[in-house]
């Protein structure tokens, strides 16, 4: 390359060499200006007051494009907590509802205890595991039967009052007859009067029915019914019903009252079965004949009457169904 191309800072001449000079020494004065004052400082300080808004203007896309980002997976993120927030929600839920069921159940259950140390009786503890509540037909499933020793006609009871008795047992079930069944009939006393009468099921929606009562009986709305112990059936003292109404019979020579069931029959889950006083359905058996006096029996010497030939006569069956 010719000198004529050559930057004229590096020439060989002397005017170069002066500006070359001039320059290292004008930046060392600037070096020590902005060492001891910090005159450069404001100048950049400036310069970047002038500048920065450039950069952003160029920075604009790539932050818009992360802003985007972060808004798409925030709103992914949110939605997802969302979720498990609210199955967390119903799974509490329903941990709370089945702790009240809970708390529920271990409350019937105390009541049931409470009753069984206050009766002194044998009783034993059956759950419901079948229902049928029919226009003709109010019935009940035990889950004990034949094998737990459960035998027809044993009464059963709830914390609050009569539910019924077992009328058919199988080998690991029973089934009740409710107070309120069309076909059943239980003796029952008038507590604040001492009138007894018989309270029957009726099919108008778990009610008992009084129709026998005397005109002159005293018996008003809010009279207990507990049982009388007649019969033999139910044992004396449990409560049956509450007197809801009492108006003359359609014949027009008796009363008629209506009551509701003391015992909880559609809601009750644990009822207790009592033992030691189930009797026999049906009319008691004839009782065996006296034997002859001392002075007219055979001596032990005497023969003893030959029997007659033939298989012994056949004890009278006892009458189907319910005593009422």
């Amino acid at each position: 390359m010719g000198p004529e191309s050559s930057s004229p800072l590096f020439s060989g001449s002397v005017a170069g060499t002066l500006r070359l000079i001039f320059y290292l020494a004008l930046a060392m004065v600037l070096m020590v200006l902005d060492h001891r004052n910090g005159w450069l400082w404001r100048v950049r300080y400036g310069a970047a007051v002038v500048v920065e808004p450039l950069y952003r203007l160029a920075g604009l896309p790539a932050a818009g494009m992360h802003a985007l980002g972060v808004a798409f997976s925030d709103r992914q993120r949110l939605t997802e907590q969302n979720q498990r927030l609210r199955e967390d929600l119903l799974l509490a839920n329903a941990k709370l509802n089945r702790m009240a069921a809970v708390a529920e159940q271990n409350e019937r259950l105390k009541e049931l205890l409470d009753t069984r140390h206050s009766l002194k009786l044998k009783v034993q503890l059956a759950r419901v595991v079948g229902v049928d509540l029919g226009a003709y037909r109010h019935r009940l499933l035990l889950d004990v039967g034949a094998r737990q020793g459960v035998q027809p006609g044993q009464p059963v009871i709830d914390a609050h009052g009569v539910m019924g008795q077992v009328v058919q047992v199988l080998p690991t079930t029973s089934v009740v007859m409710l107070v309120t069944d069309p076909d059943d009939a239980v003796p029952v006393v008038v507590e604040r009067t001492g009138l007894r009468t018989v309270a029957y099921g009726s099919r108008d929606g778990g009610q008992l029915t009084l129709p026998d009562i005397p005109r002159a009986a005293d018996v008003k709305a809010g009279d207990r019914l507990i049982t009388s112990g007649i019969g033999g059936r139910y044992p004396p003292g449990f409560p049956v019903g509450e007197v809801q109404a009492v108006a003359p019979s359609p014949t027009g020579m008796f009363l008629e009252a209506h009551a509701r069931p003391s015992a909880d029959l559609d809601r009750s889950q644990d009822v207790l079965v009592l033992h030691d006083l189930a009797a026999p359905a049906g009319p008691p058996e004839p009782a065996a004949p006296a034997g002859p006096p001392a002075e007219l029996a055979p001596s032990s010497s005497a023969p003893a009457p030959a029997r007659p030939a033939g298989p012994p006569p056949a004890k009278p069956a006892p009458a189907a169904g319910t005593p009422r």
